[in-house]
């Protein structure tokens, strides 16, 4: 079943449209200066298309909405307990309020919020986690139906006061009730859905999870954005995230295909400190190219020679070489500047 549209500032969810990727800044936020706003730019140059702060207190209200002024990426105001928090939000040009109705009291304090949401035609995400059910829910043997359950009492509240610009999260901290969770409510709703593990760890567990968790429900058609929760820099998130959904075919834009050497005791090119350097020019590339980098010069060119542009090196000569053929030598030094350089340049 194809969703409902959702807009999110000037990103469409749901509705076929190509699925976004979002993260959530990772620190406490108390003034907006030059240096943020380039982190954020950066952040979105490589791919990410939502970002979300937390706004624990109606005195951080004015630092997310001059960001909001400030950047082109949309930003969702994460707000929990206080609902004069998300009303003040909207006063801002926020695109998005993430609520947890269960944690927000009374219903008439929900329905202030939504009434302004319309009024301002912002959209809530309606965020169930398993961490934070409602008290009679917390006891179900079954949490998947749990978080289903939790997201049918909101949608029925939402639909008694006419309130229909919204889009769902049902997160676990495990594959198979995430899973569950999301599988049975796409078959009985056509509202956008969010999908994520939630608390899925450091790097490694964080992107196996999420790989498996996001490859199941997207492969059948589920699901309209995500999220990668990592504990780590939020660039790794999109980093995951461009990669699980170009593995998919699911990309909106085409890709650089990175091909890295593991490195062993031939090498003295170092694979490792070079892929970190270059990963992030790449990611902000839009083109369907391979790009290798091999650390062994005996057989790195014709182990990559598939590649479109590869780069190997050993002590301080550096090879660049297309398609299996050497076409440059240079130095260490100048090693980083002329592979992005003919990255840059290259047409097939």
């Amino acid at each position: 079943m194809r969703t409902k549209v959702i807009n999110v500032g000037n990103i469409q969810i749901g509705g076929g449209n190509p699925i976004s990727i979002q993260t959530m800044w990772d620190e406490p936020v108390k003034t907006v200066d030059k240096d943020l706003i380039n982190r954020l730019n950066d952040i979105q140059s490589v791919g990410c298309d939502i970002i979300r702060f937390a706004v624990p207190t109606i005195n951080d209200v004015p630092v997310i909405g001059e960001i909001a002024k400030k950047i082109t990426m949309p930003v969702v105001a994460d707000i929990h307990f206080d609902y004069k928090i998300a009303l003040e939000c909207m006063n801002y040009p926020i695109a998005k309020i993430r609520i947890n109705p269960g944690n927000i009291g009374a219903r008439w304090k929900v329905e202030e919020v939504l009434k302004k949401a319309t009024d301002k035609n912002i959209p809530i995400r309606v965020g169930i986690n398993g961490g934070s059910l409602p008290s009679d829910l917390r006891s179900y043997s079954n949490l998947s139906q749990a978080l289903v359950t939790a997201a049918e009492r909101e949608m029925e509240f939402f639909d008694s006061v006419n309130f229909n610009n919204f889009l769902v999260s049902l997160k676990a901290s495990n594959i198979e009730d995430g899973y569950l969770a999301n599988k049975v409510f796409s078959q009985k709703y056509n509202t956008p859905l969010h999908l994520g593990i939630t608390e899925a760890g450091s790097l490694i567990p964080s992107v196996v999870k999420s790989s498996l968790f996001l490859y199941r429900l997207l492969s059948e058609g589920i699901g309209d954005t995500i999220r990668i929760s990592i504990s780590d820099n939020p660039l790794k998130e999109i980093y995951a995230a461009n990669e699980i959904l170009s593995a998919l075919k699911l990309n909106k834009r085409e890709r650089v295909n990175l091909i890295s050497c593991p490195k062993c005791g031939r090498s003295t090119f170092d694979t490792h400190e070079f892929t970190t350097l270059v990963q992030k020019k790449l990611a902000t590339v839009n083109k369907n190219i391979s790009v290798a980098v091999m650390g062994c010069t005996v057989n790195g060119p014709q182990e990559a020679k598939h590649a479109d542009l590869g780069i190997t090196g050993s002590g301080n000569t550096i090879l660049i070489f297309k398609s299996g053929e050497i076409i440059k030598r240079v130095t260490k030094e100048e090693a980083l500047d002329v592979f992005i350089q003919e990255i840059d340049n290259f047409e097939k």
